[in-house]
């Protein structure tokens, strides 16, 4: 029996499930195959080392090797989460062979599995942007809520930042298009609103005093006057998804992604979104140009799909 069959079988008394099991070995002889074709020059293939595992000598396996391990099975084509899982296995089969006193150091510790590419973000096309926000609105809350989601597609807003909106200084500079938010360190920005936002929030303020409890600064509050919570908006607005018909799983920041790609889309200018979205960084921004200010609010009146208005 060679050392990764007794490994297996410490693993089976640790009632880890079959396909645990299955997942190190495959990894586990996935770098073997490596071992022994390019370290030793020796042809084999995993369906064989599978059905007839060889034995080799892991105290030679050193941190090099298992370099070269990773480069070979980036330039192969293996995911990154798939190496990730690999080094996972062999830094526990490493443990395993060191407290069976076979070798005195684990060299796949000291190797990093290249980092795993951030996922797209989750976005909606201008269509299901429209039917979303194109609802029938007939209560105060609705009138409240439609606000709320105009102003984060409008603004590219977190919702933290919504939520924190106070009405001064918040919302000094409505009348110019703008509210001023506080976002990600403390950091003050001016976020851009189009005409849809303004309209919203116009009829928002004209009946917010009806609910307000006394001394209250927030822009959006709930049925007792007080401050609205993260958790109640994204409430209300998987309630709006399910009134607009939308099937697709719905967030408060799938409405900041809309408005970054719909304008990026339209206009190409990512130092824009960068500024409309209050990235400190551009690399943080950049993740946008897999989806597909001159002045920023030039940009913005030019390319967001609610920003423009109309003569109705």
């Amino acid at each position: 029996m060679n050392q990764i069959e007794r490994f297996l079988l410490m693993l089976r008394a640790q009632n880890k499930s079959a396909h645990t099991l299955d997942n190190y070995q495959r990894d586990l002889i996935h770098f073997v195959v490596f071992y022994l074709q390019f370290g030793h020059n020796q042809a084999w293939c995993a369906d064989e080392l599978m059905s007839d595992p060889q034995p080799i000598d892991w105290a030679l396996v050193d941190v090099g090797l298992i370099k070269a391990y990773v480069m070979a099975s980036v330039q192969s084509g293996l995911g990154a989460r798939t190496l990730a899982r690999h080094l996972s296995a062999l830094r526990s089969f490493f443990q395993f062979l060191i407290a069976q006193g076979e070798v005195q150091t684990n060299p796949a510790r000291l190797v990093k599995a290249p980092k795993q590419p951030k996922p797209l973000p989750k976005s909606l096309d201008i269509d299901q942007t429209k039917q979303l926000l194109d609802q029938p609105v007939e209560t105060w809350q609705g009138i409240r809520n439609q606000a709320i989601f105009e102003l984060l597609y409008s603004a590219g807003l977190r919702v933290s930042e919504l939520v924190s909106l106070d009405l001064s200084p918040g919302l000094d500079g409505l009348a110019a298009g703008t509210v001023q938010v506080i976002g990600k360190g403390k950091k003050m920005r001016l976020a851009l609103v189009g005409a849809k936002a303004q309209q919203a929030l116009k009829a928002w303020l004209a009946i917010r005093s009806e609910k307000l409890k006394a001394d209250e600064k927030a822009v959006f509050i709930n049925q007792r006057g007080g401050r609205l919570s993260v958790r109640s908006i994204q409430m209300q607005l998987d309630q709006r998804a399910q009134q607009a018909g939308l099937v697709t799983k719905m967030s408060p920041h799938r409405l900041r992604h809309a408005c970054a790609t719909h304008v990026l889309e339209s206009s190409g200018d990512l130092r824009a979104v960068q500024e409309l979205l209050g990235h400190a960084n551009l690399s943080t921004t950049q993740i946008y140009t897999q989806l597909d200010m001159q002045h920023l609010a030039q940009v913005y009146d030019q390319t967001h799909p609610r920003a423009r208005k109309t003569n109705t």
